[in-house]
């Protein structure tokens, strides 16, 4: 592996490292939210109806897969989301989100982008961001057809 890409590599795994814990930390100080529900309440927001199959959520959400159906359960727990039987799938059930689940996101939304703009987009220029938002979609395309 040529030294800049695997530098390449290790700056991202040390940016996400750093990053990560920051944002997680300003929104459970703030709202009580941890990233990880952030992150899950985001996806079912922008969903249809609000709501996805917990399989589906699996694949979308930045949570891995083995633990999203924990980060629901605490949802549920929080009031945030509610599990609805799936009618065309017995074996499968909804995650959707909640009145309450809303607020939430509502509220924390401003503090997860206050923190996104400090800790990484205002470090950018707008050619830099554009190169590695396209950069990161094109490998994350190419590990979707895998």
């Amino acid at each position: 592996m040529p030294a800049e890409i695997s530098a390449t590599w290790g700056a991202l795994l040390k940016v996400h490292a750093a990053l990560v814990p920051r944002c997680d930390r300003a929104l459970q100080e703030a709202h009580g939210v941890p990233l990880t529900w952030y992150d899950v309440l985001l996806e079912l927001s922008s969903a249809p109806e609000h709501r996805l199959t917990m399989g589906r959520l699996g694949v979308v959400a930045a949570v891995s897969r083995t633990r999203v159906s924990r980060v629901v359960d605490e949802l549920v727990r929080a009031g945030y989301v509610t599990r609805e039987p799936n009618p065309d799938d017995g074996r499968s059930a909804f995650a959707a989100l909640t009145l309450a689940g809303r607020a939430a996101l509502r509220q924390a939304a401003p503090t997860y982008l206050a923190v996104v703009r400090r800790e990484f987009t205002d470090h950018l220029t707008d050619h830099e961001a554009d190169v590695l938002a396209d950069a990161l979609r094109k490998v994350l395309a190419a590990s979707d057809e895998q």
